[in-house]
């Protein structure tokens, strides 16, 4: 027989034990209906027949209490409930309506009979106690005839609750009965309608579905491997196969689009790594210059679309110097005017375009279309600013960047800040604050380290003392005497330079080294301090102080002598100067004491 006669044939089959099927579904519906109805009416008729029995025990005991107290409160429960007993009875004379048998109706009958007794009883007791027969009520709710019908009325409650349970138990177990042979059949349908449909699917299955299933396995096994390169072919049914060839299409586009998301993850982790690398770097830097350097060196890794420079401002606040740059054309500005910074002017990030969205900064606008100028801020001062240009032609490059560029920025700032501020406390440990000399401590450990130098190389020491300095002090006052002193320390800068190291030794006294410098060419150094003080008219606040001179003593460690004494011989050079009349230079041997005293 051809595929299509047999689909035919097996088509009908299946209709036809469908429709059974589901005749046998409704009709079983139907049983488990009469199922529910049978409870319902269960129910009901065993809920009326309780009430009925418990309001009339209520109404007895609120009449009793009544009568025995004389309480207004229990004569209104007493005419409530008997309102709602009154509900009850008309309810059962229509019992017939929910479903009660005759004898059920018959007994009803005669339970509201013997309620109506009770209620009749109860009420003539209540009217008796009202009009002051107070024993006569309570004989009437105690005695014998109320006890009686009360009896009766619970033997028949209890008769016609146990007729109700025996009816509807019996119908109910009847529609069960039915409604479970109904089921039996209509599931016995289902089943041959089943292995008849999948009779028929076996063919369609095999040459619809079998063969594509087969090809789509090699895709999936390759997009398991994630080999998201292997192309999916496309197909036009509008049935399952073709769903699930879509469904594996879109599986394919996700692959491709988590690997490029798992490479722009990789990316940033790399990029994070590479800023916190720096940021460790930035925090073990000792100069400022080193600084620039950590940044000049991760940056291009980091950001490889990215050049960029390190400005820092001047003491004067008038100039931004390049500390650093990296992958900036030649021409890119190495210093400029603060003003010419809008990042600087906003105190915050400014991004320059060549679309001029916003106002552009003039100092990189020939490196790039695009520079993002980051202000370097800490402690609340504004320190330089961080730079970065595109190089690549997307202005989008710098936008993508710029949480991470914030973030180097503030780190940088940070760094810069702390050196600095390391810088100036390190000034203040070693230099004198009012002339800018090194101290006595600088000079104590430039000694010492002259003396653990391999061979002692030749070093020369003055000790310099003002003469009569006191005189300004008492004469001028203190401030006076602190020009003096600033005055003095510029000089011996100015004549000393970069051929020695100047300190102030403690009060007037000053102290240079000297190293690698003849006697000769020392000797015209230290003239040449004395002779420029002595030729110097100095004025404070409109006084001229006068004429300052100074006496210097000369020492050094040649013909042997120790460079852990040099500074004491020029200070013995020195008080033989002032002893000697004060204006004066004079060497180590010249104040050696005379022979035979010590």
């Amino acid at each position: 027989m051809k595929i299509s006669t047999i689909t035919n044939l097996a088509y009908a089959v299946t209709v036809l034990l469908t429709a059974l099927s589901g005749l046998a579904f409704i009709l079983s519906d139907r049983m488990a209906a009469a199922e529910r109805q049978s409870v319902e009416v269960h129910l009901a008729l065993n809920d009326l027949g309780a009430q009925l029995e418990v309001d009339a025990e209520l109404r007895t005991d609120e009449a009793r209490l009544y009568v025995m107290r004389g309480d207004p409160a229990h004569l209104a429960v007493f005419e409530r409930v008997n309102d709602e007993e009154h509900r009850l009875e008309e309810m059962a004379r229509r019992a017939e309506a929910i479903g009660a048998s005759g004898e059920e109706l018959a007994l009803l009958k005669r339970i509201t009979a013997t309620v109506d007794r009770l209620e009749e009883i109860e009420t003539g007791a209540v009217e008796t106690y009202r009009s002051g027969n107070v024993q006569a009520a309570r004989d009437a709710l105690f005695g014998d005839e109320h006890y009686g019908q009360h009896v009766r009325l619970v033997a028949d409650v209890e008769r016609f609750r146990t007729m109700v349970d025996q009816r509807t138990g019996l119908e109910l177990q009847r529609a069960q009965i039915r409604a479970d042979w109904l089921g039996l059949i209509a599931r016995i349908l289902l089943a041959l309608t089943a292995v008849v449909f999948l009779a028929v699917l076996y063919f369609v299955l095999r040459r619809r579905v079998s063969v594509p299933l087969t090809q789509m396995a090699g895709i999936v096994k390759r997009l398991a491997t994630q080999d998201f390169a292997v192309e999916v072919p496309h197909d036009g049914r509008r049935d399952e196969i073709g769903e699930l060839t879509a469904a594996i299409r879109v599986f394919r586009e996700n692959g491709l689009e988590r690997e490029r998301l798992d490479a722009e993850r990789r990316r940033d982790l790399k990029m994070k790594d590479l800023i916190l690398q720096m940021m460790r770097r930035m925090q073990a830097c000792q100069k400022v210059p080193e600084i620039a350097e950590v940044v000049g060196r991760f940056s291009p890794q980091i950001f490889p679309e990215l050049g960029g420079a390190l400005f820092l401002r001047n003491e004067a606040n008038t100039e931004l110097s390049r500390l650093g740059s990296w992958k900036l054309p030649e021409e890119a500005a190495a210093s400029f005017d603060p003003q010419e910074c809008w990042g600087l002017r906003r105190g915050q990030p400014h991004h320059s375009t060549s679309e001029r969205e916003d106002v552009d900064c003039q100092h990189l606008a020939q490196a790039s279309d695009s520079v993002l100028c980051i202000p370097l801020s800490a402690h609340g001062d504004t320190l330089g600013v961080l730079s970065f240009a595109d190089l690549s032609g997307n202005r989008e490059v710098i936008r993508d960047y710029q949480a991470y560029l914030g973030m180097i920025g503030e780190n940088v700032a940070l760094a810069v800040a702390n050196l600095q501020l390391r810088e100036r406390l390190t000034r203040l440990a070693v230099r004198d604050p009012l002339t800018g000399l090194l101290n006595r401590r600088s000079l104590d450990e430039a000694l010492a380290g002259w003396a653990r130098a391999d061979g002692e190389p030749e070093l020369t020491c003055f000790v310099i003392d003002i003469d009569h300095f006191k005189r300004f002090n008492d004469e001028f006052g203190h401030d006076a005497g602190d020009t003096v002193l600033q005055t003095v320390g510029g000089i011996l800068t100015d004549i000393v330079g970069e051929r020695g190291v100047c300190y102030r030794f403690g009060g007037e006294e000053f102290a240079v080294l000297l190293p690698q410098v003849s006697p000769e060419e020392a000797y015209r150094i230290a003239e040449h301090i004395r002779t420029r003080m002595a030729t110097m008219t100095l004025s404070h606040a409109g006084r001229i102080l006068g004429t300052v001179t100074v006496s210097i003593g000369i020492a050094d460690n040649r013909g042997g002598k120790s460079v852990g004494t040099v500074r004491s011989r020029a200070d013995a050079a020195l008080f033989a100067a002032k002893a000697s009349g004060r204006n004066q230079t004079l060497g180590d041997e010249s104040a050696a004491p005379p022979a035979g005293e010590a």
